[in-house]
């Protein structure tokens, strides 16, 4: 059972947007400190481009087989209990990712560490949605802010401890154990009770025009659900470059040292940070549609210079520019998710969360075997390619500013 939170009403409120945040920056971390252990995985195991990239995507596979799951196991034992719970379990299943013997053990942990991060994942932004709800305003944004702190947290970890040489166990080991703790005190102040059976109520956030959406029919519901989709995976597409593939560009294309080779995605989630720390204000000030458009530029253009001109510094500073362009893409994407006319309540977040895993799965592989025929440095480019698609998909998001005033708290 959750203990009953010690606060009461505004307070409560306040306790559980920082339990949240909480949960969300333990999530980004636990999975950062392995991400600067993978070229010495890669190097232990012999692996070529091609069955790395493979045993990365095992990852989001284990995430897309377990995610439409997770709606009902949140009903059944609340997203609090659930978002803990996987956090707990991830950590584990990425502890024993980097204790992996062979190929296909490697897979195996992976798969079942995706699988927990997916339900996870679903869990803390159906519990952030619910705060949000209390505040009456654009939240979530920064709740995946906080997510990139974790990542940068993490991959500075990571980073440091392959710089020592570390052993892969131990650094692991006390990562997961550390943010675990994090995670289980956390749950003492997220919301009590069951889940809301209505995705509505009178401290709902709300764009204006919301209300002509509800007549749309089921084609325009469906392509409207298939862009949102593309939108997330072009977002997550740009975070798995850096997590898979900016630590391998750096030290081995280019001959980084280990160390300065985690500075890549560092410097993604670190300017992704930034642009989740204003997002909020950013899209009420301008609308998701405009702020989408302007980071697909952003992400094209940066990380097209890079690949164009390609050293170390430069490298460094096209994923900053992607990591920023694409901040705000998947918040966007699951609010706008949630709020299709016709579906049930958190039904479009599932979806899109389930569906946008398809990124994390699509991309280790392909850009594996464009790197063995081509380069790496020519598989990289389809983090340019996402910024254009986002760009030319971003209607579908709402252009106009949210109507409800941002109040305190």
């Amino acid at each position: 059972m959750t203990p009953a939170s010690p606060l009461a009403g505004p307070q409560a409120h306040r306790a559980a947007r920082l339990a949240v945040a909480v949960l969300f920056l333990t999530n980004g971390a636990i999975l950062a400190n392995l991400l600067p252990r993978y070229p010495q995985i890669k190097a232990d195991l012999g692996l070529t481009n091609a069955q790395y990239g493979l045993a990365i995507a095992s990852f989001p596979f284990g995430a897309l087989m377990a995610g439409l799951a997770a709606g009902a196991i949140i009903r059944r034992f609340r997203s609090s209990r659930v978002a803990v719970a996987g956090t707990v379990l991830t950590g584990l299943g990425l502890l024993l990712a980097g204790l992996a013997p062979s190929w296909a053990a490697l897979a195996v942990t992976l798969f079942l560490a995706g699988s927990m991060d997916a339900i996870t994942d679903v869990a803390q932004n159906a519990h952030g949605l619910r705060v949000q709800r209390l505040y009456g305003r654009s939240i979530l944004n920064s709740f995946h802010a906080l997510w990139s702190v974790g990542a940068v947290v993490g991959g500075l970890m990571g980073g440091l401890a392959a710089g020592l040489a570390v052993p892969r166990g131990l650094h692991l080991g006390l990562s997961a154990l550390l943010f675990s703790g994090v995670s289980l005190t956390a749950l003492r102040f997220l919301l009590p009770g069951p889940e809301p059976t209505e995705a509505s109520g009178p401290g709902d956030v709300h764009t204006e025009g919301t209300s002509a959406k509800r007549g749309a029919g089921r084609p325009r519901l469906v392509l409207s659900m298939a862009a949102l989709v593309l939108i997330a995976s072009s977002g997550v597409l740009v975070e798995d470059a850096g997590m898979t593939w900016a630590a391998v560009y750096l030290s081995g294309t280019l001959g980084a040292s280990v160390a300065v080779a985690s500075f890549g995605y560092v410097a993604l989630v670190g300017a992704q940070f930034i642009g989740r720390l204003f997002g909020d204000r950013l899209v009420d000030r301008f609308g998701q549609r405009a702020v989408a458009r302007t980071g697909g530029l952003l992400a094209a253009l940066g990380m097209g210079g890079a690949l164009l001109f390609p050293s170390v510094p430069a490298t460094v500073v096209g994923f900053a520019f992607a990591g920023f362009g694409v901040a705000t893409l998947v918040p966007a994407a699951m609010h706008g998710a949630d709020e299709l006319p016709g579906l049930r309540p958190g039904t479009g977040l599932t979806v899109v969360s389930w569906l946008m895993r398809m990124g994390f799965l699509l991309s280790p592989p392909v850009v594996g075997l464009i790197a063995d025929a081509a380069g790496l440095r020519l598989g990289l480019l389809v983090v340019p390619l996402a910024g254009g698609l986002v760009m030319a998909l971003a209607g579908v998001l709402s252009a106009r500013r949210v109507t409800a005033p941002r109040g305190g708290g």
